[in-house]
């Protein structure tokens, strides 16, 4: 394997490295010029694994023995040292490995809808932070695929890759357009769209019957906002997570974890 020596920040081999801690120009970096980075060795390997083409590895000089066994193909090895890799990263890459690699096209949300029992429906979920969790939950807890609408943030960004544990790499998702009127062909394709709210009037998720069970769309909006009306109005039945001590309602990552173990507990654990 061979490795290419990065001695100054500002090299143009790594480019696609610059400024990672800058949300606002990744967001107009990444995307457009189809690509996303990966930090960690584990997330690396997982992004690898689910077939997303390398397009170069950043390491620091004193951990490329970590990745002797990689078959690399024409995907360059570059090494720095921590100053370097600081510098031209903008934060302290205590991983010491990270990956950019190529995207792949989205499926169309019907192929996803079409091979699902379970999804998950995002609607206006922008921190990256979350929806990491969320899709590292949707992967645990027996839910299929998940939909986003096109507010949503970017599942590939850096934080929700590294969040998710390489989980967004395993999750099947799609974007959902138009919104919310697409959310009729959630429903179309044998889906009872569940819409995670804290109104009081809301029907316990326990108390859901077998057939609103069997087929589930959770639909869940963002942090502190929740649901738009809108989409609130599209959904079949309006769902509570019961609360206690006078708290009104979860984290959206954590309310999504609680609500697929509740609708996957009956489920065959193998």
């Amino acid at each position: 394997m061979p490795v290419e020596l990065i001695t100054e920040p500002d090299d143009e081999r790594i480019a696609d490295y610059r400024a990672l801690t800058d949300v606002e120009l990744r967001t107009r970096w990444e995307p457009p010029h189809g690509l996303f980075i990966a930090e960690g060795e584990l997330v690396l390997r997982r992004a690898l694994r689910a077939g997303y083409p390398a397009r170069s590895y950043l390491v620091d000089a004193k951990r490329v023995d970590q990745l002797a066994d990689l078959d690399t193909g024409d995907a360059p090895v570059y090494a720095a040292t921590p100053e370097v890799l600081r510098e031209a990263t903008g934060f302290h890459v205590h991983r010491g490995v990270l990956a950019s690699f190529r995207r792949t096209p989205l499926p169309p949300a019907a192929q996803v809808l079409a091979t699902a029992r379970r999804v998950v429906i995002l609607e206006d979920v922008n921190n990256h932070t979350n929806l990491g969790a969320i899709f590292r939950a949707v992967a645990a807890l027996g839910v299929d695929a998940v939909l986003l609408s096109p507010s949503c943030a970017d599942p590939l960004y850096r934080r929700s890759v590294r969040v998710s544990m390489g989980e967004v790499f395993a999750v099947p998702y799609a974007k959902l357009e138009p919104w919310p009127t697409a959310l009729t062909d959630v429903r179309d394709a044998g889906f009872t769209v569940l819409a995670m709210t804290p109104a009081p009037d809301a029907v316990p998720i326990q108390r859901l019957t077998p057939a609103q069970r069997s087929r589930a769309a959770l639909l869940l909006g963002a942090e502190g906002a929740g649901l738009t009306a809108t989409a609130m109005a599209a959904s079949d039945v309006r769902v509570v997570i019961p609360m206690r001590r006078g708290v009104d309602s979860l984290n959206v990552a954590a309310a999504t974890a609680v609500a697929c173990w509740e609708l996957s507990r009956d489920d065959d654990p193998a």
